[in-house]
């Protein structure tokens, strides 16, 4: 979104409630930040430059939240070079000024990062898998695609060690997406240049180029349907030593009101087991179900509320018995006016950047949630 368009849309936000610093006031002592570290995890949003860049909502970013992904701006299409990568031969990244915002923001705010991501079906683009870094054309061999992997891998850490970033991440998705829910792989470019171990490749440069301070993830959605699938995949990660090349589980948690939360802590338990860590990574909760959106009614909102308090007592619960090893949860945007899925008011925050059921259900203060 536009820095002009949504700082427009913060302004129209704080007229509406009447409250020259409308999301801003604190209707708590505790903040999101305070709750999280309390069971020794981080608390994260998405964002983008303009996000951070506007007053109001930098004041709750700031305030609340102490971990930061990218929503776009460090997805393969942003940050590889095209002219770069056919001037050197070989893939080339470059951040863009999002990017460098957004990081220098979070160095300034005393914010960490995840990195969003590596290796993607979507979102990647094209030129990258064919001869001469062109748009059109025959796509590269197995051998020159494994290179190419390698050197966009191996330049994007490299690149954040040269700005001076890389200490602020400390997970980062090496791999996104790549499994259906009837437990096949899904069919990429990747996969069709470099062939299915492309995945294994991936968290092996991963692991040979990112410093040890940064855990590597693999990160899917709808993963309460794929639990027997990524129990099976993270097994085959190893070293030729038996050593393995992935430390976490990123779940995105796209949830919906109507979900059986017995049934979504069932798999959270399932995948813990490996001993991995799991984090929850683009958590938002839907009012409604699947396609079929409710309405922001007083009654609606008291049960999303009630839904993210009793699952972030869950988390936390399995957390502090040490039967979770989860040290960050990330809310995949904390203002309806501008999610991605604004039609299902998913977020802590509502249109009028005042804090809703969910925020005090993500607080634990179970009677301000909808109870």
């Amino acid at each position: 979104m536009d820095k002009a368009v949504l700082c427009i849309i913060c302004i129209f936000a704080m007229l509406i409630t009447g409250c020259a610093a409308a999301g801003t006031e604190k209707s708590t002592d505790r903040t999101l930040k305070d709750v999280f570290a309390e069971h020794g995890m981080k608390i994260g949003t998405c964002v983008s430059s303009a996000t951070v860049s506007c007053k109001t909502v930098s004041e709750i970013l700031s305030s609340q939240f102490n971990s930061l992904t990218l929503e776009n701006a460090m997805k393969p299409d942003s940050t590889l070079s095209q002219a770069r990568s056919k001037e050197a031969g070989k893939p080339v990244v470059e951040f863009n000024e999002e990017v460098l915002s957004v990081l220098e923001w979070a160095k300034n705010n005393n914010c960490s990062m995840r990195g969003h991501t590596l290796v993607w079906y979507s979102q990647t683009p094209d030129w990258i898998f064919r001869e001469g870094f062109e748009k059109t054309g025959d796509f590269v061999g197995r051998e020159e695609m494994l290179s190419r992997m390698e050197a966009f891998i191996s330049g994007t850490f490299a690149k954040l060690e040269e700005l001076g970033y890389i200490d602020l991440f400390y997970a980062f998705d090496v791999v996104n997406e790549a499994w259906m829910e009837d437990g096949t792989m899904r069919q990429n470019h990747w996969s069709e240049t470099i062939g299915d171990d492309y995945l294994w490749y991936a968290f092996y440069y991963a692991d040979k180029y990112a410093p040890e301070s940064i855990d590597l993830y693999y990160n899917d959605y709808n993963e309460q349907y794929k639990v027997d699938t990524l129990l099976k995949f993270v097994d085959t990660l190893k070293d030729e030593n038996g050593r393995s090349l992935i430390d976490g589980i990123g779940l995105q948690a796209h949830l919906y009101t109507s979900d059986s939360l017995n049934s979504y802590f069932y798999g959270v338990d399932k995948l813990a087991e490996t001993g991995l860590k799991i984090q929850l990574t683009e958590l938002d909760i839907c009012l409604g179900k699947y396609m079929s959106p409710l309405q922001a009614t007083d009654e609606n909102l008291k049960k999303q509320g009630q839904f993210c308090y009793e699952l972030i007592n869950g988390l936390f619960e399995r957390v502090d018995s040490g039967k979770l090893k989860m040290d960050a949860l990330t809310f995949w945007g904390f203002w309806d006016g501008i999610s991605w899925r604004k039609e299902y008011s998913p977020t802590l925050y509502g249109t009028d950047l005042l804090p809703k059921y969910s925020y005090f259900g993500a607080l634990q203060e179970k009677d301000k949630a909808g109870y």
